[in-house]
């Protein structure tokens, strides 16, 4: 009973987003859904690849929000930002590389570091955003 009420008191500033994950790392991955969905959005994948990325962007409806993994297996998942930002999706990048190394079509999106917790992420989403993350 307690849980319950606890639950219901939690702040939840995803409600209603539908956010596209796609991360290699199986691991982060399922933090990251775990962390979006406490937290009231609706989480598109996870995408291992950028096929798979790709696939849930063509069959999943409305995107918000996309956080993007970078190198998926040594796969850069560039193609799919572009088409993302084409659409007028957000999107946030994750990466271990600096940010001199971006390509330069991507110096003025949102980008993360990794190593990064996926609860205080999702927590800051909102605040990472450059407009209102939901539409």
């Amino acid at each position: 009973m307690i849980a319950d009420a606890q639950h219901r008191q939690r702040p939840r500033h995803l409600d209603g987003c539908r956010i596209l994950v796609v991360e290699d790392d199986f691991f982060l991955a399922d933090d990251l859904t775990s962390a979006l969905e406490g937290l009231g959005a609706e989480v598109i994948g996870p995408a291992a690849t950028f096929q798979e990325g790709l696939l849930m962007l063509v069959a999943g409806g409305r995107i918000d929000v996309a956080l993007l993994d970078i190198n998926l297996r040594g796969e850069m998942v560039y193609p799919l930002a572009d088409i993302l930002l084409d659409r007028g999706t957000e999107i946030v990048l994750a990466t271990g590389y600096d940010g001199s190394m971006l390509p330069e079509r991507f110096s003025r999106v949102v980008r993360v570091e990794k190593p990064f917790d996926a609860a205080g992420l999702a927590r800051e989403l909102p605040a990472l955003m450059r407009r209102q993350p939901c539409g």
